[in-house]
């Protein structure tokens, strides 16, 4: 089973990363991006057989490790 994890941050956190591919974007010539928030996906291959008990492992692999619960959201997608 395979599970992806989207991390972004927060709405009101500040993206420094965003703003600097923002930039380039503008001096490449693409002036029509407004604004730019980057993120990160994890993609995690599991053991799991069931997809309810995969999803809670998960979901308590993000709250410890792969996010940061306190600037960060996240959105889980399990694929069987």
């Amino acid at each position: 089973m395979k599970a992806k994890v989207f991390v972004t941050l927060k709405p009101g956190v500040l993206d420094p990363q965003g703003k600097a591919i923002e930039h380039a974007l503008g001096g490449l010539g693409f002036d029509g991006v407004n604004e730019v928030r980057q993120g990160k996906v994890i993609e995690l291959d599991l053991a799991a057989e069931d997809e309810a008990k995969a999803e809670s492992e998960v979901e308590a692999m993000c709250r410890k490790l792969l996010a940061n619960t306190v600037i960060e959201n996240y959105r889980i997608e399990i694929e069987a």
